[in-house]
């Protein structure tokens, strides 16, 4: 990693390259009504496409990234975009998602920090300052809510598919609950019906270990110099996030008890699996928000797709959708039982499609011969 100092927020704002994002004013001049009480005076969206909408608008795909995702699933590295797109693989012609058939929309969410709403971006009603920690509580319903409006807002009515994993496959889940006549087909991969206790817990902490940095400064970072922003809680918190999203048995078998190149552990050196923990730590550091890793953990904290709609099953019962559960045979954040649960529950009962695999809950995003194989079935013609 380079030496230069950390900034304060890795975040996206408004004068810098754009590169391939486009932006959707999907919400303004009326407040924006957010399910716990908050409102929003403006949204904005940033967005990627691939391929073409055909004339009846009937071949779009929405893909929805996962926690520290953005809009930048396909594609280069370069300006605007430092690394390549996050599901590469998955996206292009004859790819899984061929947009030689497929018109592909991945917006940056509600709460992210990639150019849509989110703590990084101007508050309109405090004269273009960051909102900081003043942004509301947002939740996955929330966030679907805004992606229904970039919908309109490209004149799509009705999605092909609706494809995510984790944080993603959350809000693809929500949507064939509150849009079931707008969701074709629903691939929903890594997640539940509802955030578990383990999973509250463990984003807790991590939010905890944010806060508690004293140069996280309430939310309220963006102006102070490069080294002086809160990296070290938002490190702590990625160190924490990165072990429960791989297995157990895949850090054994990369790192076991080796130490990092010619350190000795024994006299102030670290483990090689220390060495990979701080890599993550200062890469996430480097390109994502403190902010907004807190607002979209608790907006994970809250997903509940019975909250209101009297409990699970009854709620699974209005999707309409076709829907594809796969889960990962080997994570432990969200473990099978929870897409058991989904398919047990939805009407059409789908068969689980289980991706074998060492990487833990990360498959979704690195098993791409086996994942591309759930799509393909899938969106077969």
């Amino acid at each position: 990693m380079t030496t230069d100092p950390i900034p304060p927020s890795g975040a996206w704002r408004p004068g810098a390259d754009p590169g391939r994002r486009r932006f959707a004013t999907v919400h303004q001049n009326r407040p924006f009504q957010l399910e716990q009480g908050g409102h929003l005076a403006e949204i904005v969206v940033a967005y990627e496409t691939w391929g073409t909408l055909d004339s009846s608008a009937s071949n779009a795909v929405l893909v929805l990234h996962a926690l520290t995702g953005d809009s930048h699933a396909h594609g280069p590295a370069g300006p605007g975009h430092p690394h390549n797109g996050w599901w590469d693989d998955m996206i292009g012609p004859g790819r899984p998602l061929d947009t030689d058939r497929f018109f592909v929309v991945c917006p940056n969410v509600l709460g992210g920090c990639q150019g849509t709403t989110g703590p990084s971006a101007p508050d309109p009603t405090s004269d273009g300052r960051p909102y900081g920690g003043s942004f509301p509580v947002v939740t996955i319903r929330d966030q679907v809510r805004v992606e229904e409006l970039l919908a309109r807002e490209l004149g799509i009515l009705r999605w092909k598919a609706v494809v995510g994993g984790s944080m993603g496959g959350m809000r693809a889940l929500e949507w064939a609950v509150t849009f079931p006549f707008q969701v074709e087909t629903a691939i929903v991969m890594a997640v539940g019906a509802a955030a578990t206790a383990e999973q509250i817990a463990l984003c807790a902490i991590q939010n905890r270990a944010i806060r508690n940095d004293p140069r996280w400064r309430g939310g309220h970072y963006y102006d102070v110099d490069p080294g002086d922003g809160p990296h070290e809680g938002m490190g702590i918190a990625r160190r924490i996030g990165q072990i429960s999203y791989r297995s157990e048995l895949e850090l054994h078998q990369r790192f076991g008890r080796d130490p990092q190149g010619s350190e000795n552990p024994m006299q102030g050196g670290r483990y090689a699996i220390e060495s990979y923990l701080d890599y993550h730590a200062e890469r996430l550091a480097r390109r994502f928000d403190a902010n907004t890793y807190i607002v979209l953990s608790e907006a994970m904290n809250h997903h509940d797709v019975g909250r209101g709609r009297g409990g699970v099953a009854e709620a699974l019962r209005r999707v309409r959708a076709d829907v594809v559960v796969a889960g990962i045979d080997s994570d432990r954040l969200y473990p099978l039982r929870l897409q058991e649960e989904l398919c047990e529950l939805l009407p059409s009962q789908p068969t689980l499609r289980v991706i074998p695999s060492l990487f833990g809950h990360d498959a979704f995003l690195i098993e791409a011969e086996a994942v591309g194989r759930i799509i393909n079935a899938a969106l077969a013609p």
